[in-house]
């Protein structure tokens, strides 16, 4: 019989890090060795046993927990914010020099999110433009969302290979902010508001059509299957994986 995956999560007070607590209390194959907050020492995920960790932290931290993670030989599973392409540069920097371990970096864990995110950069090649609205509650601290930068990024990619041009827009005067951030050419509009979880709408319009792909996570459990999954593959894919999709067989 295999032996269970000893996991340490980290941030583990948060409401997503007590979610991943019960998710791995509950699986049979993984045992949780360790639950840190803000003031405990990461030290003790060694002292634990820990062979993966998860981290749900804030971006201040989140670069040197799993750069010590992987300085021990550690697989991490990373669902927090701020992971730019400078630090993610130096983090797969790091990783050659510990080839046997594996980092994944999820902007979003619901596998109906990375579904939607996978849709709708490849329908967004038929279309002439193409919009985002991200929705969220009003305690989260960046915007627009990892989510919402990594799709929009995706579609970006997704029509420059395909030859699509820039999508329509005649506004000549408007309000700071008032059509959103530019992410690589698409725009992104975001919305907090009290009652909401996360939700992101990719909206793409040609002549007398629209296709809107939506999707809305109403429980941080939704998180959970690829936070699971993220852990039970993390070891086989040795390296940085950015985007849980990099972990489905979409076929796209």
């Amino acid at each position: 019989m295999t032996s269970p995956l000893k996991v340490a999560i980290l941030g583990a007070h948060g409401r997503m890090g007590s979610e991943a607590v019960a998710a791995v209390n509950n699986a049979v194959d993984m045992e949780l060795v360790a639950a840190l907050g803000s003031k405990d020492s990461i030290e003790s995920i060694l002292e634990a046993g820990a062979t993966h960790v998860v981290d749900l932290t804030v971006p201040a931290v989140s670069e040197q927990n799993v750069r010590f993670a992987v300085s021990h030989g550690l697989h991490a599973v990373v669902g927090t914010t701020g992971w730019d392409d400078t630090k993610r540069a130096s983090l797969t920097e790091l990783l050659t020099e510990h080839p046997e371990t594996g980092v994944l970096i999820a902007p979003n864990f619901a596998l109906g999110s990375v579904l939607a995110t996978a849709f709708a950069a490849k329908a967004s090649q038929y279309f002439e433009s193409v919009e985002l609205i991200e929705l969220h509650h009003p305690n989260k601290v960046d915007a627009p969302s990892g989510t919402a930068v990594r799709t929009a990024e995706l579609i970006a990619r997704s029509r420059a290979a395909a030859g699509v041009g820039p999508s329509p827009d005649a506004t000549e005067s408007s309000l700071d902010g008032a059509r959103g951030a530019d992410v690589d050419g698409i725009r992104v509009h975001a919305v907090r508001l009290r009652g909401l979880v996360a939700h992101q709408e990719v909206l793409m319009g040609g002549e007398g059509e629209q296709l809107t792909i939506r999707h809305d996570s109403y429980d941080r459990a939704s998180f959970m299957p690829g936070v699971l999954l993220g852990l039970r593959t993390v070891a086989s894919k040795p390296g940085l994986t950015y985007g849980l999709d990099g972990y489905l067989d979409l076929g796209l």
